[in-house]
C-alpha cells in the first residue's frame, strides 16, 4: 500500500510538472509508449507476447476508449486545479461504479449504495461549493474523469473473467498508444531534456502502481485498504504545497472525508452481506469463481 500511495502522489506531481511544458495528449502518448517498454519484464515473466493473445479484442477496445478519455480528463484536471482537489473528487469513483453496476450489470441498489451515492454527492458539493462563488471548470473535468474511470471499471469487470491482469495492462498500453498517436502527433513538440525524467516517472508510476494496489488487496481487506488510500488527499496536498506552493483547502479534506464515509459504508455493508451463508447458489457460481462486488472497487486502472 505504501508503494501505491507513493506512486500515485508522485504521478500527480510529475503530471503537473510535465503539463507546464507539454500538451496532455503528448504526455499520455509518451506514457503509454514508455509503459510498453517498462512492462516487458512482466510480459516475459507471464510467458511472453504469445500469452497476451486475446479472444476479446472488442472488449479491450471499448474499455480502453473509455479509459483513455477518463485518463485525459484526469491529466487535464491536474493542470487546472489544485492536485488535492483532483484526488478528493476522484474518490467519488466507487459511487459512480455503484450506479453503473445497477444500470449495466443489473446489480441491486441497496440502502448502503443509496447512502454511498448521497454522501458522495454531498462530499462533492462541499469541495466544489456551487453557488458560493463559482464552479471551476477544472472541478467539472475532474468529476467527469471519475465517472469515466467508473465506466472503465464496469467494462474491465467482464474482461477479468478470462484475461489476466498482465494481459489487461498490456492491451491497455498497446491500444492507448494507438488511440493517442494522432492527437499526440498534432500537438507534438520535442520534449526538453529537463522534462524527460518527469515523463519516465509518469510511465513508471502509471504502469506499476496497480500492481501495488493488487498486492495490497491480497494481503488486507478492502475495508483496511480504502481508508489507507484516503491518505492520498493530505499527502498530495502536502506534496503540492512543498513543490508548487499550493494553498491547503480544508473544504477539500472535509468533502473527501464525507465521500470516504459513503465508500466505507458500502464496503462494510457488502462485507457483512457476503459473510452470511448462502441458501441458494447463484447460477454464475457454476462456471466462474467468486469475484468482488464491482461497486466496492475504484480508482484508476
Amino acid at each position: 500500500m505504501t508503494g501505491w500511495l507513493a506512486a500515485m502522489v508522485t504521478l500527480a506531481v510529475a503530471a503537473r510538472q510535465a503539463g507546464k511544458v507539454l500538451h496532455v495528449f503528448q504526455i499520455m502518448e509518451i506514457r503509454s509508449l514508455l509503459g510498453v517498454v517498462l512492462f516487458v519484464p512482466m510480459i516475459a515473466a507471464a510467458g511472453g507476447v504469445r500469452v497476451m493473445r486475446t479472444q476479446h479484442l472488442r472488449g479491450h477496445l471499448a474499455r480502453n476508449a473509455v479509459h483513455y478519455v477518463a485518463q485525459f480528463l484526469w491529466f487535464l484536471a491536474i493542470t487546472m486545479i489544485p492536485i488535492a482537489e483532483v484526488v478528493a473528487i476522484e474518490f467519488t469513483g466507487p459511487v459512480w461504479v455503484a450506479l453503473l453496476a445497477v444500470v449495466a450489470l443489473g446489480e441491486k441498489m441497496t440502502a448502503a449504495r443509496v447512502a454511498a451515492v448521497a454522501l458522495g454527492v454531498v462530499g462533492v458539493a462541499i469541495i466544489v461549493r456551487p453557488g458560493l462563488d463559482h464552479v471551476d471548470v477544472g472541478q467539472v473535468v475532474a468529476l467527469l474523469a471519475a465517472m469515466g474511470f467508473a465506466g472503465s471499471i464496469i467494462l474491465v469487470k467482464s474482461l477479468t473473467r478470462t484475461e489476466s491482469v498482465v494481459s489487461i495492462i498490456f492491451w491497455m498500453l498497446v491500444i492507448q498508444s494507438v488511440i493517442g498517436a494522432v492527437p499526440a502527433a498534432i500537438v507534438w513538440q520535442n520534449p526538453p531534456l529537463a522534462i524527460w525524467p518527469w515523463l519516465v516517472v509518469i510511465a513508471i508510476c502509471g504502469t506499476y502502481s496497480h500492481f501495488c494496489m493488487t498486492h495490497a488487496l491480497r494481503h488486507a481487506d478492502a475495508t483496511t485498504v480504502v481508508p489507507l488510500d484516503f491518505l492520498r488527499v493530505p499527502l498530495t496536498a502536502l506534496a503540492a504545497w512543498l513543490v508548487f506552493s499550493e494553498r491547503f483547502d480544508v473544504f477539500t479534506v472535509v468533502g473527501a472525508a464525507v465521500i470516504l464515509a459513503g465508500n466505507l459504508l458500502n464496503l462494510k455493508r457488502g462485507a457483512s452481506t457476503s459473510s452470511q451463508p448462502l441458501t441458494r447458489p447463484h447460477p454464475s457460481t457454476r462456471t466462474t469463481p467468486l469475484r468482488r462486488d464491482s461497486s466496492r472497487t475504484g480508482g484508476q486502472s
